[in-house]
């Protein structure tokens, strides 16, 4: 077993030529547990970042596929998306056939494009063989349409959520959120991007046509046999030896760097890790930077160029770059769980071919108003472990009777205080409502980290302070949900619910 103990590998980013300084941590064991390993004999080891080190060495190029984009109906100020969750099959090991899954295909989904103030519904088939649901991840919307647990529905049947879009712009992703089946459901495909736009002077000034200046860069580390069998447990991560491909948009870029040509000199790219638990680190292959402009929750205040983009299961950001040569984007690939990807990934070579100029980036994007949580009910909640089991604040969220609960009013201010009580790695993450971070194992935030956010990274024997506001909605019956976004830690138990009543 590998122990990754040591600095942080958050970006350091430059805002008003401010550096943001890398942050000491306490490290966690990048694996389920030494108990674990030992159970399953210990017959592995961890391929080295030399062994895994793609970057300059892809044999091949293929244009990058950009997903295509789901047309909906608009009918008496409704917009109607239709969906379908369907079985497929896929390379995702170069050669081998795979069994996949995704909405309208054999893998992934189509992007949706919402607006702020409009209202949808979507009708969602379940064509899989298996109880399933579609989790709205980062949106804010009522529990009974958030697609959590208590949405699940069978194979054969649709599920017809509706609501008004109330979120500013943003990336966000759908996928399915089953008690027990969400990460075997997700590493078989099923995930897509969702573009919230909305008629703010920045969305204005910003790169908008989709897959033309605006492009969706989902990118995954999944574990796979020799025979294509795509592994989503402990026991099949602990199986034999394993290949941890690195797909981008679907494709995997293990031998194969993606190319796009850039008819405008500026160009917008908005990157989801979908992996069950890796994380994955982008940066430009020429040690250049990425202008940032947004986390997972909107804009940042004001552009701001960083080095990396460091994203745990879950997460997401924006960037734009303005190019005259070509430049390539790495995925740089960090073990989350007991077992997984590691290495440097040439995932996507940009060149550029376009003659205009593009105006200033407006100086300011967004005004985040931080926080004074002076007042604010605290709250303490806890990640553990209990063998193989996982639990928040000491209890196995395995279905919803065994789940703890977080109870609280609309209209309720509190920060809280997440501390993980073990020495894995967890990718924190809230529905409903947007957080910002206070503070990060000890330590202010800085930079990009002013940002809002709905996932984030908890190390091994660390700990976070988010402070949040709950607006809007209220349910006596409907729950969302709090949990480890490494989706095999959510299936062992590390969930729990929430639930927002009227005060």
């Amino acid at each position: 077993m590998t122990n990754n103990t040591g600095k942080n590998r958050r970006a350091r980013a430059r805002t008003n030529g401010k550096g943001l300084h890398r942050r000491k941590f306490l490290g966690g064991m990048a694996g389920f547990g030494l108990a674990a390993v030992g159970a399953a004999g210990g017959a592995f080891s961890l391929l080295t970042d030399a062994e895994r080190n793609k970057a300059g060495a892809a044999t091949n190029t293929a244009t990058l596929t950009v997903p295509d984009l789901l047309e909906g109906t608009t009918s008496d100020g409704t917009t109607t998306y239709t969906l379908a969750a369907q079985s497929g099959t896929r390379e995702v090991v170069s050669g081998v056939t795979s069994s996949t899954a995704g909405y309208n295909q054999s893998y992934l989904g189509p992007t949706m494009k919402w607006t702020k103030g409009d209202t949808v519904l979507l009708n969602i088939t379940n064509n899989l063989d298996d109880d399933t649901s579609v989790h709205f991840h980062g949106a804010h919307i009522p529990p009974e349409m958030d697609g959590g647990p208590q949405n699940a529905f069978a194979a054969g049947k649709t599920w017809s959520p509706t609501f008004e879009v109330l979120d500013e712009a943003k990336t966000l992703w759908y996928h399915p959120h089953a008690l027990g089946t969400t990460a075997e459901q997700v590493v078989h495909g099923m995930a897509g991007m969702i573009i919230v736009e909305d008629d703010s002077d920045a969305s204005a000034a910003l790169p908008s046509e989709y897959g033309v200046d605006d492009i969706p860069i989902i990118l995954q580390c999944l574990a796979s046999d020799s025979s294509g069998d795509i592994k989503y447990n402990l026991t099949g991560y602990l199986s034999g030896s394993l290949a941890y491909p690195v797909l981008c948009n679907g494709t995997n870029v293990d031998d194969t760097t993606l190319t796009f040509t850039a008819t405008k000199t500026r160009t917008r790219f908005r990157v989801l890790n979908a992996s069950p638990s890796d994380i994955i680190t982008v940066q430009r292959g020429d040690g250049g930077t990425l202008t940032q402009i947004a986390t997972e929750q909107g804009y940042l205040t004001s552009a701001t160029e960083v080095e990396s983009i460091r994203l745990v299961a879950g997460g997401r950001a924006e960037f734009v770059m303005d190019l005259s040569d070509a430049v390539t984007l790495q995925a740089v690939v960090t073990t989350g769980w007991v077992r997984g990807g590691s290495g440097t990934y040439d995932f996507l070579t940009v060149t550029p071919d376009a003659s205009d100029t593009p105006d200033d980036l407006p100086s300011t994007l967004n005004t985040i108003e931080r926080y004074d949580t002076s007042s604010f009910t605290a709250r303490e909640i806890t990640l553990d472990q209990d063998g193989l089991e996982m639990a928040i604040n000491g209890s196995v969220g395995t279905s919803m009777d065994s789940m703890a609960t977080i109870m609280t009013t609309l209209g309720s201010e509190e920060i809280w205080t997440i501390t993980n009580n073990t020495m894995l790695e967890h990718s924190f993450h809230l529905h409903d409502v947007p957080f910002q971070l206070i503070e990060i194992n000890g330590e202010e935030p800085t930079g990009v980290e002013l940002g809002w956010f709905d996932t984030y990274e908890v190390v091994g024997g660390g700990s976070i302070k988010i402070a949040m506001k709950f607006t809007d909605f209220a349910d006596d019956t409907y729950m969302y949900m709090l949990h480890c976004h490494l989706l095999q830690h959510e299936d062992e138990g590390m969930m729990a619910a929430l639930m927002v009543m009227e005060s």
